[in-house]
């Protein structure tokens, strides 16, 4: 048998690879690690984790037909965990960018149970961001 350790990466297809970029890079803080434009797939390095985003209009988007919209999603959510989770500084942060994220609220999660953010990417893909687990 084999155990898990953590999510590696998750792809998501995306309409507009520029505002994407910008989107997980300068509000979230996650860094370009690799890109291969020769089959569209810009990998953006999220703490140990990868978030790939591949622009439908690729060789490798086009493969996974429509986009994205309102009625059929690409997914329902993903979860970063944060350190030094800062509530309020996370909160201006993201305000600064023109970003709500909306109420703090406790969620479970594969830490337990903390505070979290739910925000939407540019392309309606649901973020959340989550705190460390509350001492019981």
């Amino acid at each position: 048998m084999f155990k898990i350790k953590h999510i590696d990466h998750l792809v998501l297809r995306v309409r507009d690879i520029e505002e994407m970029m910008d989107f997980y890079i300068k509000a979230l803080g996650c860094t370009l690690e690799k890109t291969q434009e020769e089959i569209g797939l810009y990998q953006l390095r999220a703490g140990a984790s990868l978030i790939d985003l591949v622009p439908i209009d690729g060789t490798l988007g086009r493969m996974g037909g429509a986009a994205p919209g309102a009625e059929g999603r690409n997914l329902d959510h993903f979860c970063l965990s944060i350190e030094n989770f800062d509530a309020n500084a996370i909160r201006a942060h993201l305000n600064a960018h023109g970003i709500d994220p909306g109420d703090l609220k406790s969620r479970y999660g594969a830490d337990g149970q903390g505070p979290s953010y739910y925000l939407n990417d540019p392309e309606g893909n649901v973020v959340e961001l989550k705190g460390p687990a509350e001492v019981a």
